[in-house]
């Protein structure tokens, strides 16, 4: 992540130096702090907003250059239209909006103070700075020469001006943790698979324990041991050996059962012998967005100290066509006992998912297991880009993941789990194939799943196969991966267990 931006809270007042944001609304009102960053300052707004047909809707914004009557560079009018109707992600928005209006700015503050004398909140203060930060997110490691379109290329001081400056820094002090676990994610995902195999991913996971978070890896033999037929199956046909990691963060009661999210870490998907097709290929070193987001995920709760005890575990392989490769027809026994029959060897994120499940069951015994995985494109005909698929066992469980997802913009939208669809999935040589057929496939890949869940343990599988890599462009992002569930399930930590 280049292009740091470093931001501070403090006291209100009227900045005279660098770029500098105030807030307007609806009817172009200006409070009496913004109103004194230039000379005659609301008479240059109503002016210059004429001319810009400029009229303060929300998430507008209306850039004046060296205003006269002022030694800023630069004066930002930022509207929120209504601001009793902005929702918390809203604020984020306003983030992100913000954040991509830095240009080449060096010192910029943002007077949050609004013209109705109604303080902003410190939640609010922090949702901002949450999607400041997002939006400066910028993978550029691989280039050698500066970017020209407008991100901020150097550090950039941000200075937060606000009346309630003590509560919103301590506000921002967590959100800051959960944007650095989502630009964490999001690096992930963005590294070449030729930088980034599973022993590699696993090496940048041993970088949590400077958090507290204790980290144990598995190599090759441990998961022979463990008989991970599922998963060892799948990476049989790369050199690069396949490795799992369990990260385990004790923040709540020591007798406490944790919270278990399992991700699929497929650091590049050729298809194995059912080779995908040349084109866009590429893409399929992001097949390890599920992996990324409970990465990102535990370095946000440790960083936050979140009270809760959670585990996170990802099983990393490669998968790859070569003379030892997983064939169409073979049959792997999993870690469960369960056998499969693989007929498509591009169907191999729920083999992975089904031994680390078992693993993770076996060792942690989890109240709640949670599971995101890239898994079929099925989802992204299903839902596009802007929803990820959620599958759910348990009702009140699929409630509390949609709130989180509404709260942090991050959406869900529940698909169907039942018997009938399980039967698409029934082989006559094995306990199950591995793919259902052309219809209901992101369906069949969750009935799938379900089978390797125990003892009717609450469980949702999230299909972020739309949302994890390649989704638009948003006000809060620009990066081609996202970290798309990093800040969903902060949420659903926060709000269900602690």
């Amino acid at each position: 992540m280049a292009g740091s931006v470093h931001i501070g809270f403090a006291k209100l007042a009227t900045p005279t130096k660098g770029t500098i944001f105030v807030l307007t609304d609806k009817t172009l009102a200006l409070s009496e702090t913004a109103s004194k960053v230039a000379a005659d300052f609301p008479a240059t707004l109503k002016k210059a907003a004429g001319t810009a047909k400029f009229e303060g809707g929300v998430l507008k914004l209306l850039d004046l250059l060296a205003p006269a009557g002022s030694s800023a560079d630069r004066i930002v009018v930022v509207g929120l239209g209504e601001p009793d109707k902005m929702q918390l992600h809203d604020w984020l928005r306003l983030g992100g909006k913000i954040g991509g209006a830095l240009a080449s700015a060096e010192q910029v503050t943002i007077v949050l103070d609004r013209a109705d004398a109604i303080p902003v909140e410190a939640d609010q203060a922090a949702a901002l700075a949450q999607g400041l930060a997002l939006r400066c997110y910028r993978f550029d490691k691989y280039k050698t020469k500066p970017p020209e379109n407008g991100t901020p290329a150097k550090s950039v001081k941000v200075t937060i001006s606000t009346a309630g400056n003590v509560a919103a820094a301590r506000a921002w002090k967590t959100e800051s943790a959960v944007a650095d676990g989502a630009a964490f994610a999001r690096d992930l995902v963005n590294e070449p698979a030729n930088a980034l195999g599973p022993v590699e991913f696993a090496d940048r996971l041993l970088a949590l324990k400077d958090l507290g978070v204790v980290v144990e890896v598995l190599d090759e033999k441990a998961l022979t041991r463990s008989k991970m037929g599922a998963l060892l199956g799948v990476s049989q046909g790369s050199v690069r050996p396949p490795r799992v990691v369990v990260m385990t963060w004790k923040g709540g009661k020591a007798k406490d059962k944790p919270v278990a999210f399992v991700g699929k870490g497929v650091v590049f998907d050729t298809g194995g012998i059912s080779i995908k097709p040349a084109a866009g290929m590429e893409d399929m070193k992001g097949d390890m967005g599920g992996a990324a987001a409970v990465a990102g995920l535990m370095h946000a709760v440790a960083a936050r100290k979140a009270k809760a005890n959670i585990v996170g575990i990802v099983g990393l392989v490669e998968n790859m066509p070569d003379g030892h490769a997983q064939r169409p027809g073979d049959i792997v026994t999993s870690m469960s006992g369960q056998t499969i029959e693989v007929l498509n060897t591009d169907a191999e994120g729920r083999l992975v998912l089904a031994d680390i499940l078992t693993y993770i069951q076996k060792k942690a015994k989890p109240t709640h297991i949670v599971d995101l995985a890239t898994l079929t494109g099925a989802i992204i005909v299903a839902l596009g880009h802007h929803h990820a698929g959620m599958f759910c066992n348990k009702d009140d469980m699929a409630t509390d993941l949609a709130a989180a997802g509404t709260h942090t913009g991050e959406k869900l939208w529940r698909m169907p789990l039942d018997p009938e669809y399980d039967k698409l999935i029934e082989s006559k040589n094995a306990d199950m194939k591995n793919i259902g057929g052309r219809w209901g496939g992101a369906i069949t890949a969750a009935q799938f799943i379900q089978r390797f869940v125990e003892n009717e343990t609450p469980w949702a599988h999230l299909d972020v196969a739309g949302t994890a890599m390649g989704s638009p462009a948003s006000d809060t992002n620009q990066s081609w991966a996202s970290g798309f569930g990093v800040r969903l399930l902060d949420q659903y930590i926060r709000a269900r267990f602690e």
